[in-house]
């Protein structure tokens, strides 16, 4: 996180784009805890909150399609063959392709909420075989209210009196 504030400071909106999208697509950032300094940023006047929360939900839902992609194109065919090197059996992949055909669309927004989960989220829903279009709906409402909630908890934050 220490090495994202002076990112932010020198390249704005481009960098809180850069740092959702490696973010989303693996890179370790503190994803919460950078959507609660931009709000902070918000609250002092430093970028503008609707212009800083659209940045932030386009990184975090660019990485999300990526993610979606790779599990859509490559996903099944490496965890078959590979899977078993991470206790993926073909059985569980059978089972978490059931789930996602149950209940996709509410885990994808619930995951959003979850660190880590929503990378998976993202790749189970391209293996299992989800509608783009249906993936993309969600997956915007899930990333919409993740990153609102963690701006606005921030800009709350910036404007207490200490």
């Amino acid at each position: 996180m220490s090495a994202s504030i002076p990112f932010i400071s020198h390249y704005g909106y481009i960098a809180i784009f850069a740092l959702f999208a490696l973010s989303g697509l693996g890179i370790p950032i503190p994803d919460e805890a950078l959507l609660t300094f931009v709000g902070y940023l918000t609250s002092i006047s430093v970028m503008n909150f609707l212009l800083a929360d659209i940045i932030c939900f386009i990184g975090a839902l660019s990485a999300m399609i990526i993610n979606y992609t790779l599990g859509r194109k490559i996903g099944k065919p490496f965890l078959l063959t590979h899977g078993k090197w991470i206790k993926l059996t073909p059985a569980k992949l059978e089972r978490v392709e059931k789930w996602f055909d149950k209940y996709g669309p509410w885990t994808i927004i619930i995951a959003n909420f979850i660190p880590g989960v929503r990378r998976l989220t993202s790749y189970f829903s391209g293996v299992s075989g989800m509608n783009l279009s249906k993936y993309i709906l969600f997956a915007s409402i899930g990333s919409f209210l993740w990153c609102l909630l963690f701006t606005i908890i921030g800009y709350y934050i910036g404007v207490l009196p200490f």
